[in-house]
């Protein structure tokens, strides 16, 4: 377990490391920016630095989850293959989001690896390696934290709609527009808590194990609060609370399942 977290630490590092330059290059991260300033946007890092940083993360990546793959978790060739080819794809995903001459985040399709990434690979993933078995309902949770990081990425992606479709960023965001975006994000945290209410039904838990629930009032907050904020900057904020708001969520889910 704690590998596949390592792994799984290292590869957002590695995105962030690679979004920084992409993002930078791209003109993205101009002087218009709304948001935290990033490492060369600001000038403290050079471009040969955060290259070497992306190379540097990467190896370490690699070398993490090898390790994890091929000698910890023990597993057969052919699931040494899958899992390698996975890993290959998280890495490739990680780095391409913004870096090359044809980023798929500059395409609308970040949502799309968002979620495949942080919710079915990350989540089922994990689940086989520690089981070394299938089991399908699993997805239902898998889907919800890939629902809940994407309204991480859907936060972010609104506050900067207007760097983006000024760049030629084309974010989902920019594609379908302020307003059904909020409906979109209303759509994710909405399928994320009936994702993991139907987990908890089908494995016949009871009462505890729906005390994820207690966060529904502050994920209703926070939605209240981004249909309200006209000053796109001032959704910053929000951002964070998401973050750990998702954390809290699977954190209160694992605990109702276990108790």
């Amino acid at each position: 377990i704690a590998l596949c977290v390592l792994t799984a630490m290292l590869l957002q590092v590695l995105s962030n490391f690679a979004n920084d330059y992409g993002d930078f290059h791209s003109g993205v991260d101009g002087a218009d920016r709304i948001g935290p300033t990033r490492e060369m946007q600001s000038g403290k890092v050079s471009e040969r630095a955060m290259l070497r940083c992306i190379v540097i993360t990467a190896l370490l990546t690699l070398l993490s989850g090898a390790v994890l793959v091929f000698v910890v978790a023990r597993l057969t060739w052919q699931e040494c293959a899958v899992f390698a080819a996975l890993g290959l794809a998280a890495l490739l995903a990680a780095v391409c989001y913004t870096m090359g001459k044809h980023p798929y985040g500059y395409r609308g399709l970040g949502d799309l690896s968002c979620f495949m990434f942080f919710g079915p690979a990350a989540v089922a993933g994990t689940y086989y390696l520690a089981v070394r078995q299938l089991d399908f309902a699993v997805l239902l949770p898998a889907s919800a934290l890939g629902f809940l990081s994407n309204a991480v990425l859907n936060i972010n992606n609104m506050r900067d709609v207007e760097s983006d479709r000024k760049n030629g960023k084309t974010s989902l965001v920019v594609q379908i527009g302020l307003k059904k975006a909020y409906l979109y994000h209303v759509a994710l945290i909405a399928g994320a808590f009936v994702a993991l209410t139907v987990f908890v039904m089908f494995q016949g838990k009871d009462f505890a194990a729906y005390v994820f629930w207690m966060m529904a009032p502050w994920f209703a907050f926070d939605l209240i609060g981004i249909r309200k904020t006209t000053d796109l900057a001032l959704l910053d904020p929000f951002l964070k609370k998401q973050v750990i708001k998702t954390f809290l969520t699977a954190l209160l889910f694992g605990l109702g399942m276990v108790v």
